[in-house]
């Protein structure tokens, strides 16, 4: 199915049929990812004493079952600025447009004192003096095993808070990384390069200049096999009143060259 997009006196075409899901499925297995020192998803059929919402067990005519996980800690997810602000702000509020022209980079982290990062010349490098509308980042090397990763106690890499300013200051609305957090694990709460991206200079007193609709997206995963290059980026979220949603972004290859 082909579709043609129009933005900026540009004209995109994409098929439809081709996506390219970037997103990590969440189970309630041992494969699933972790981050931020909770256990892995719960999902169970919903129990009435005697009664199981579970046709293999023959009490019921339809499978009933009850979601317990966390999205900033179980996989991709998408969160706006009410991440770290004291008053609260909604993804679902945050995020009301979900295609965008993206550019996906590779990047290889820098050794800082032991702390592996993503600087802001790496980031401006990739670039090549593109501004996107969203930015999807993969991080080198790139095993599978992002997928399933127990990220907790083991100092992720994460983004400089000068990359994030870079990133911020063209006018990028929507970046999206394959780490569980743009920001250094165990960092004191500073939150340096969450603040930087979304312009948040007083979590208690929100800022004029702060961007209400800007979105981050974590634990995402691109497979070697997407080259870097310009996509169409459909950023979907469950409506979900809180801070963060999970999430499922999807590429779209631009057919024309783009």
């Amino acid at each position: 199915m082909l579709a043609t997009i129009q933005q900026n006196n540009r004209t995109f075409k994409v098929d439809l049929a081709k996506p390219i899901d970037i997103s990590i499925a969440l189970t309630n297995t041992d494969e699933n990812p972790i981050a931020w020192y909770v256990g892995k998803p719960v999902i169970e059929p919903v129990r009435f004493e005697e009664w199981i919402g579970k046709v293999s067990v023959g009490m019921s005519s339809t499978n009933f079952n009850t979601i317990s996980f966390n999205p900033h800690a179980h996989g991709t997810h998408t969160e706006c600025l009410g991440h770290i602000t004291r008053e609260f702000y909604s993804v679902n509020e945050s995020l009301k447009e979900f295609f965008f022209v993206s550019e996906l980079i590779s990047i290889e982290f820098e050794d800082q004192k032991g702390d592996l990062v993503i600087t802001k010349e790496a980031v401006a490098h990739a670039l090549q003096g593109r501004a996107p509308e969203a930015l999807v980042i993969r991080t080198l090397p790139n095993s599978s095993d992002k997928k399933s990763r127990k990220y907790s106690h083991t100092n992720p890499p994460y983004l400089s808070e000068a990359a994030a300013l870079f990133i911020r200051e063209n006018g990028i609305q929507h970046l999206l990384i394959d780490l569980p957090s743009v920001d250094k694990e165990k960092d004191q709460g500073k939150l340096l390069a969450h603040k930087a991206f979304w312009n948040v200079t007083d979590v208690s007193i929100l800022n004029i200049e702060a961007r209400l609709n800007a979105t981050i997206t974590e634990m995402i995963f691109v497979a070697d096999a997407v080259p870097d290059g310009s996509y169409l980026l459909n950023l979907q979220i469950a409506s979900f009143e809180n801070d963060a949603s999970p999430s499922k972004p999807v590429l779209y290859a631009f057919l024309n060259g783009e």
